[in-house]
């Protein structure tokens, strides 16, 4: 399986790219139709939800995002 690369669009969507599956809250498999790469909407507004449609620029949404280190994870207790 190749590597899968997320990346999150300054004021758009979540960029999906590689070899992925996407799965609904009930376990149902959205089909991609082949699709290697997809865009997830972050703003809320697609009307195409879980995916981008473009709304974002339209309804003037914004938000910069910049790479961070995580903090490590808390064990489990």
């Amino acid at each position: 399986m190749a590597a899968t690369k997320v990346t999150v669009r300054n004021n758009g969507p979540i960029l999906i790219e590689g070899d992925f599956e996407i799965y609904d809250a009930d376990g149902g498999q959205y089909g991609l139709a082949g699709r290697k790469v997809i865009a997830l909407c972050r703003c809320g507004f697609s009307d195409n939800k879980p995916f981008c449609d473009g709304h974002h620029g339209v309804q003037g949404f914004e938000s910069l995002c910049r790479a961070f280190n995580l903090p490590e994870p808390k064990p489990k207790t």
